[in-house]
């Protein structure tokens, strides 16, 4: 049986008060109501969502964006290829531009956001699917900043990584991984043919800008020896047979020592 799941944003904070939240899904507003911690707490008309932080362009990471424009004030924080895309669209002005602060971030230059220290790095992807430039070729128009990964790092030096599209594990991707206290993952597809062998489509994870799970080369391999406390897989799609509990594929995982996600999923670094 596999567990109800909405998609993929967390909230990260680093004193349960202010709170930010990574990707905003198209069901971002059913997230906010299933937790308490993310509820106004000083009036109906407050909001402990201090900043919202964007990984890239896609549907599943801007729609719910639509959900925040109730004129409380936030910083929403992207690579300037992301924020382009916002302007280039006036459906997001809903979002006031005297409330919400755009706030443009670079790679590899470390920002403070809500008592956090986030990093963006540069992760193998893909533009998003209503961006692609079929003339463009094989790269699909894809730019730096089309998909970022991000590392939180506390107030003691504990780090947590977000990585929820991924294409390929590259050196420099495995070696930040190493030592942080827990990585979250793509774990879009167990397999790259996944979509075509269960006839839901005829795109291969590689294609969409996702490493498969399972296999020589998908995450569980190329991952194998990274000292990571905890590795937990995210961004499933609801094709992929981790999904459900008593799966053979979920046991593979397991015996691999990764996690899967679920809605209502807590940790705190440090704690285990």
């Amino acid at each position: 049986m596999a567990r109800a799941a909405t998609q993929a944003s967390i909230a990260v904070s680093s004193d349960g008060r202010d709170w930010l939240i990574v990707n905003a899904s198209p069901d971002l507003r059913q997230q906010l109501e299933a937790n308490a911690c993310l509820h106004p707490q000083e009036g109906l008309r407050s909001s402990p969502i201090a900043a919202v932080v964007l990984t890239n362009a896609d549907v599943d990471a801007i729609a719910g964006l639509l959900n925040l424009r109730e004129r409380t004030a936030f910083a929403l924080h992207a690579h300037p290829r992301i924020l382009s895309v916002l302007e280039a669209n006036p459906i997001f002005n809903v979002l006031a531009p005297g409330v919400v602060r755009r706030e443009a971030f670079e790679v590899g230059q470390p920002a403070e956001i809500a008592g956090l220290t986030v990093e963006a790095f540069p992760v193998p992807g893909k533009v998003a699917l209503f961006l692609e430039k079929p003339e463009a070729g094989a790269d699909l128009g894809t730019q730096e900043g089309d998909t970022i990964g991000l590392e939180f790092t506390d107030p003691e030096g504990r780090r947590l990584l977000y990585i929820a599209n991924c294409a390929a594990v590259t050196p420099e991707l495995k070696a930040r991984c190493q030592g942080a206290e827990a990585l979250f993952f793509d774990g879009t597809l167990w397999r790259d043919d996944e979509l075509i062998f269960r006839n839901e489509g005829s795109k291969t994870g590689q294609r969409m800008g996702h490493i498969s799970m399972s296999g020589p080369e998908g995450a569980m391999a190329a991952l194998a020896d990274v000292d990571t406390k905890r590795k937990i897989f995210i961004h499933i799609n609801n094709t992929n047979p981790v999904l459900l509990g008593d799966s053979a594929e979920r046991r593979e995982v397991e015996a691999a020592g990764w996690e899967v996600a679920y809605d209502g999923m807590e940790l705190s670094l440090g704690r285990h």
